[in-house]
Parts: C-alpha cells; sequence; structure tokens
C-alpha cells in the first residue's frame, strides 16, 4: 500500500518539479494536452462498494477436508470519516488506485490496485460434504449443514483486504469537448494476481491474518471521466469479473492449511485523478 502513496506522489510531485524547471533545456511540461492524447498520463485515487456471487470454499488441513457450500459474503464499508482522506488512514476504507498511460491515442495501459473487503456472512446455515476428524467440531454438523452463527466453526474474511493488483488495457472515447471541460467514457479489461490479507479463524485455532499470493483475477471494466482544465478528473466506473484463489492461508506458522474459492464480484466506484504529460525537447 505504502508503495502505491510513493508512486502517487513521485509522479505528482515530478510533474510540478518539471512545470517550475521548464528551462533547463532538458524537460519541460508540454502545452496542455486533452485526457486521451498519446503521452498523457493520469493517476487516480476512489472508493468503491463491492457485490460478490456465493462461492463454495473448500478447507482442507490436518484432520479434516471438507466444503461449505454456496456462501454468502458481502463487503464492509467503512463509516463516512475523515479515514477516507487522511493521509495515514486512506488505506482503511475499500479504495481503488490507478497510474494510467496513454500508449496512443485514445488507448491506455493502466496499473491498478483494487481494495475491496470480503466478510462470509456469520448469520447463515450452509451445506456441508466432507470429513472432520475432531469430534466436537464434526457435532455441530447437523443433517448435511452447519450453522455459523456462533463463530465457534468458522470466521472468513478478506479485510485488509480483497486486493486485486491488475494491469489492464482502456480504450477512450471523447463525448463532449470544451475548453474547461472534457467527458469522456472508455471501456477495457485486466489481469492480475489476488494479494489478500486473509482473517480466518477455524476450529478454535489462533487467527490467520497476514498478506499472501492466493490466486488470480480477470475483468471487464467501463467508466465516465470528467476533465476540468485539462488536469482535475473525476471518474464512476464499473467493473465485472471473477476471481480465484486456490491458496488462501487459514493457520499460522506455515501450516499446511488452507482454503480455495472461486466467484465473480461486481463493484462501483468513484474517486478524483489528477492528468498530466512530460515531454523531451
Amino acid at each position: 500500500m505504502k508503495k502505491f502513496l510513493k508512486i502517487f506522489l513521485i509522479f505528482f510531485v515530478g510533474n510540478f518539479v518539471f512545470a517550475q524547471n521548464s528551462n533547463d533545456g532538458k524537460i519541460e511540461t508540454s502545452s496542455k494536452k486533452s485526457l486521451g492524447e498519446k503521452g498523457t498520463m493520469f493517476v487516480f485515487w476512489g472508493w468503491n462498494r463491492a457485490m460478490f456471487s456465493k462461492s463454495d470454499i473448500h478447507f482442507k488441513g490436518n484432520g479434516y477436508d471438507f466444503v461449505l457450500h454456496n456462501v454468502v459474503a458481502h463487503d464492509r464499508p467503512s463509516d463516512l470519516s475523515w479515514d477516507y482522506i487522511n493521509p495515514g488512514e486512506v488505506s482503511k476504507p475499500q479504495f481503488n488506485f490507478r497510474l494510467g498511460y496513454f500508449i496512443k491515442d485514445n488507448l491506455a495501459i493502466v496499473i491498478a490496485q483494487d481494495h475491496m473487503k470480503y466478510v462470509m456472512d456469520q448469520d447463515q446455515t450452509v451445506d456441508f460434504t466432507g470429513h472432520i476428524s475432531d469430534p466436537t467440531y464434526a457435532a455441530m454438523v447437523q443433517n448435511g449443514q452447519v450453522n455459523l452463527t456462533d463463530e465457534k466453526f468458522l470466521t472468513f474474511e478478506h479485510t485488509d483486504g480483497l486486493n486485486y493488483i491488475n494491469l489492464g488495457v482502456e480504450k477512450y472515447k471523447n463525448l463532449y469537448a470544451k475548453e474547461n471541460l472534457e467527458i469522456l467514457w472508455s471501456y477495457g479489461g485486466g489481469l492480475g494476481l489476488m494479494f489478500p490479507k486473509s482473517n480466518v479463524k477455524i476450529f478454535g485455532n489462533e487467527r490467520s491474518d497476514r498478506f499472501h499470493v492466493a490466486g488470480f483475477g480477470a475483468d471487464v471494466r467501463t467508466n465516465i471521466n470528467f476533465v476540468l482544465w485539462k488536469r482535475l478528473m473525476a471518474r464512476v466506473e464499473g467493473k465485472f469479473g471473477y476471481i480465484n484463489m486456490p491458496d488462501v492461508k487459514t493457520t499460522l506458522n506455515n501450516k499446511p492449511d488452507k482454503a480455495s474459492h472461486d466467484f465473480v464480484f461486481g463493484q462501483i466506484n468513484f474517486g478524483i485523478g489528477y492528468v498530466f504529460n512530460i515531454k523531451k525537447k
């Protein structure tokens, strides 16, 4: 997370420095270009709400191998507070980061992080298949189902978070252009790694809470961008994708215990950004 903030600051501050030193004969800020022209770059920070399909979660470890079927989960947005803009706390809410570069007119390569939060609903009874050797937890399975409400059997979250680190390609189209306002629509897709910090507690074991590469994701996306004075950007974006995580850590101390699941997700995000471009003489 800190690395992404550093990248944001480097490019944002760097553009300002280039503008102040445009007479040194080496690098200068070019005349303002419209977002979408070749050589244009942008940085973006925003927030999201996410939705997840039901999933079958497979748990495997010492003394157990079972599947919970059609598990329901939701996101967990933070309460509206200064955390959304406090530099020391901005990674707590569900956020999105983008760094884009137009390799040709209206075609951008975008490096991104989607920080979603995935929380298994506790107040649910789910179907169970498989086996558990511990009689205490095996007894919690009744008629092929297990009630998760009291949290003794399992808690399962990706809350810090469901991090989708991805590389995408986006095609842009200008819908409206005046001197101080441009509106652009774009669409595209991306592919990347899932790097969650999964918070899992199973069968009374110590809570597992660590970052790890758990799998991969893919998405399609579309957005509307409002650009003021060719520099300030506001964006509303919709995204639909697929996540597959075959290696979710469920216990500490590098034990082999793990979970796996896959699901589709939807995401609505919005936020603000900055557009700039530099060129050599």
